[in-house]
C-alpha cells in the first residue's frame, strides 16, 4: 500500500495504480488509455468510489464517470430478461382491509418497497407514476 495525499490505498487500487504508472512510462505521446486499464479503473470505481479512484490513478474524473455509467447500463441489460418495463396486473382489492407489499424498481436500479396496511388502498397508479416519473 502506498500513502499519499489521499491516504493509504487498498491493495487492489495500488496494483492498478502501478499498472497505470508502467503504461504511462512506456507509452507514446497522445496514446489512448487501453481498454484493459479503463476496465480495471471502472471496477475500482464501483468498489471504492468514483472520486477516490480518479484521484488515485490519476485519470480524468468525467471520463471515468462516463465509463462507469456505461458499464452500469450494460450490466443492468445483462440482468434483465428483456427491454422495457414489465407490468403486472394486480387483482381487485377485496372490500375491507388491505394487507400487501408493493416493490418497484426503475431502470436506474432505484427501488421502493411499500407495505400497505389500510382499510382503503391508496391510488396505486398514482404511486407508481410518481416513482417512475418523479418530475411529472
Amino acid at each position: 500500500m502506498r500513502s499519499g495525499q489521499a491516504g493509504i490505498l487498498p491493495a487492489p487500487m495500488e496494483r492498478v495504480r502501478q499498472r497505470f504508472e508502467r503504461w504511462r512510462r512506456t507509452r507514446k505521446p497522445r496514446t489512448r488509455i487501453p481498454d484493459s486499464l479503463w476496465a480495471a479503473a471502472v471496477e475500482l470505481a464501483g468498489t471504492y468510489g468514483l472520486h477516490r479512484t480518479a484521484r488515485a490513478l490519476p485519470v480524468e474524473y468525467y471520463s471515468l464517470k462516463k465509463r462507469l455509467e456505461q458499464e452500469s447500463v450494460a450490466a443492468r441489460g445483462r440482468d434483465e430478461p428483456g427491454p422495457g418495463t414489465t407490468f403486472v396486473e394486480l387483482p381487485p382489492m377485496p372490500t375491507g382491509a388491505c394487507d400487501c407489499t408493493l416493490e418497484l424498481e426503475d431502470t436506474a436500479g432505484s427501488k421502493m418497497r411499500v407495505q400497505l396496511k389500510a382499510a382503503t388502498p391508496p391510488d396505486l397508479t398514482a404511486l407508481c407514476r410518481s416513482f417512475w416519473n418523479p418530475g411529472s
